[in-house]
């Protein structure tokens, strides 16, 4: 069994910081996995092959095969008993689902934010939006949807319900994946850029309706837009 594993982050003074949790080999091969299979490098329906990934990871099939169980804790992956694994179908009524739950917990997000959120935790999301807005300019696009992601984390680990940051982080990845496969429009992307800026006002003018409002509206068109990319007119029929 493998027993490697990789810092986190740069060592700091033991002196004046604890001690970092190091990722197993295992976590470090989930997270390649992870990013393979939300940025569509391995598509849905694709049959995984363990000894092509243990080649190009350089690692045995017990890190791998433990990498695998966390993708199908998540979803993003299916076990197939003595056949291997293979990438599960995006299913536009699961995607339906998780925006209407997602666009609820934005919701209360926004109103935690409005009451909680400092002075210096506001300047630093209006960085990141300048900077995200930055990449929007420029069109790059990779570089828009990775600081996105970045930003609406920080936004929920700001309004400081443990709960409510483990439920999104959940949802997340499986929202992530389902925005991969659509490829959103440009002129979803233009929409969004001028949502955040209204996000972005509201959060500094502390009205919680209006961030509320803002930003589960924000996740509700993204989800429309979403589940267009994937084909669908609107949101599927709810049996």
């Amino acid at each position: 069994m493998d027993h490697t594993s990789l810092p986190t982050e740069p060592a700091t003074s033991r002196t004046t910081a604890p001690r970092l949790r190091r990722l197993s080999l295992y976590e470090v091969v989930a997270e390649r996995l992870r990013e393979m299979v939300l940025e569509g490098e391995l598509p849905p329906g694709s049959r995984i092959s363990e000894k092509r990934l243990c080649e190009s990871f350089e690692v045995s099939r017990t890190p791998l095969r433990e990498a695998l169980k966390v993708l199908a804790n998540e979803g993003l992956v299916e076990l197939l008993p003595n056949r291997g694994a293979k990438v599960t179908e995006v299913d536009p009524q699961a995607v339906a689902d998780l925006f209407e739950v997602m666009a609820e917990l934005e919701g209360l997000s926004g109103r935690l934010l409005a009451e909680r959120a400092d002075e210096t935790a506001i300047a630093e999301v209006r960085e990141l939006h300048e900077r995200m807005l930055d990449h929007y300019r420029r069109q790059e696009r990779q570089d828009y949807f990775a600081l996105n992601q970045r930003l609406h984390r920080r936004l929920t680990e700001i309004a400081g319900n443990g709960v409510l940051l483990e439920l999104e982080s959940s949802l997340t990845v499986k929202v992530t994946r389902a925005r991969y496969a659509a490829n959103l429009q440009l002129g979803r992307w233009e929409e969004s850029a001028r949502e955040h800026a209204e996000i972005l006002e509201a959060l500094e003018a502390r009205d919680a309706v209006a961030l509320s409002r803002t930003m589960r509206d924000h996740m509700r068109r993204t989800g429309e837009a979403v589940l267009q990319g994937l084909g669908v007119n609107g949101s599927p029929d709810k049996k």
